[in-house]
């Protein structure tokens, strides 16, 4: 299992824009073939930083999300509205305590 977090900045004046994307794309993106978990966060020390957080079935599953005309149409709307670089990590789930 690959877990994805992406970290994105956004100006105050686009969040909406940036939560309204999300939310007509999560369902899509959460029943994407791979995708085990979709999850979005928010900065409690900055309110314009959010995360995504994704469960992936592999790194191939991930690559081909990445290729696709979903990813690519909410990238294209998503990227345009940063203040910053984001920043993403693929990393390996080793422990999960419930």
């Amino acid at each position: 299992m690959i877990v994805r977090i992406v970290k994105m900045s956004f100006d105050e004046s686009k969040i909406d824009i940036f939560l309204n994307n999300f939310n007509n794309n999560k369902e899509k993106i959460r029943k994407f073939n791979g995708c085990r978990l979709l999850e979005l966060y928010r900065s409690k020390d900055n309110p314009t930083i959010f995360f995504t957080y994704s469960y992936w079935e592999s790194e191939k599953h991930l690559d081909i999300y990445r290729n696709s005309d979903l990813f690519k149409n909410v990238w294209a709307k998503t990227k345009v509205l940063f203040n910053a670089k984001p920043e993403a990590w693929s990393v390996d789930k080793l422990e999960s305590l419930h």
